[in-house]
């Protein structure tokens, strides 16, 4: 494997590692606070990071074409999490979180496929491997009669999984140079859409300082995760970096399980076994 290749798959997996702790910090903030309430403000953060690291290393400029699909991810990325939090919101994860990951991870892998041939043959079984361990870790237990037949559900699901797919793509298509002006412009974009929906609520409502710390780490590490996965995507395949990536469930698990004591269901310990089994190939 070349050295650009395994580079790619390591900023892939720290991308994982990077939302899943992301996921794990906004979702415990969200327990005081409302979740589009941590989403403007985490982002905020993030950008405030951005721009700061931006001005500190001197990045170059990215192109305008790479500005705009900056701009069109961050506004995808806002979409599949207004559509992931609304489903959450109804009390019915068993089906929002594993469908939109596993399409999150689809549609970019069916995107490279169709514009960068099909990768090599241990990989491509890694494929449907690393998608049944995401819907395996994302699922919170079995889905009702109820669930199943709901079309709102299924539209939130589906809604969160192309924006957050799309969001992948729109980043790869912006390439690599001047990736931190084009991670900027995404995320003006994320905050500007979420800053109409909270106008519409009336405001920011204060946090407590406890608060702020989870709502920042939340920002930096997700921003942490935009970068090492728009990296991934400029040095690798584009279906490599975003399947690696979208295993980010398992580490929100295995952060609960460690630091709220949280028990593994027998479906959750099998996608880590999944995981662990389509690194193996997609890595061979």
């Amino acid at each position: 494997m070349a050295v650009s290749d395994t580079l790619a798959m390591t900023y892939g997996l720290c991308s994982a590692l990077s939302w899943g702790a992301s996921d794990f910090s906004g979702g415990y903030a969200t327990r005081a606070a409302g979740v589009i309430t941590v989403a403007f403000l985490s982002q905020t953060v993030g950008a405030m990071f951005l721009l700061n690291l931006v001005l500190l290393l001197g990045a170059p400029m990215a192109a305008a074409g790479s500005l705009l699909f900056g701009a069109l991810a961050g506004l995808c990325g806002a979409m599949g999490l207004m559509g992931l939090y609304t489903g959450l919101s109804k009390g019915r994860m068993g089906v929002i979180a594993p469908t939109s990951a596993v399409l999150a991870a689809l549609l970019p892998t069916l995107f490279a496929m169709l514009t960068q041939g099909l990768p090599a043959a241990s990989t491509l079984l890694g494929f449907p491997l690393a998608m049944a361990a995401v819907w395996l870790l994302s699922s919170s237990g079995g889905m009702t009669k109820r669930q199943l037949s709901s079309s709102r559900e299924l539209l939130m699901a589906l809604l969160a999984g192309a924006g957050f797919g799309l969001f992948f793509i729109c980043i790869d298509a912006a390439g690599g140079e001047g990736f931190l002006w084009t991670l900027l412009c995404a995320r003006a974009a994320s905050i500007s859409m979420f800053g109409l929906v909270m106008l519409t609520r009336g405001g920011i409502p204060a946090q407590s300082p406890r608060q702020m710390v989870l709502i920042a780490i939340c920002g930096l590490l997700d921003t942490t995760g935009n970068a090492l996965f728009a990296m991934a995507a400029d040095l690798g395949r584009l279906d490599i970096a975003a399947m690696l990536c979208s295993l980010y469930p398992g580490v929100t698990i295995m952060l609960a399980c460690l630091l709220l004591k949280e028990r593994l269901s027998f479906r959750q310990w099998g996608g880590v076994g999944a995981a662990l089994g389509a690194i193996v190939l997609i890595a061979s």
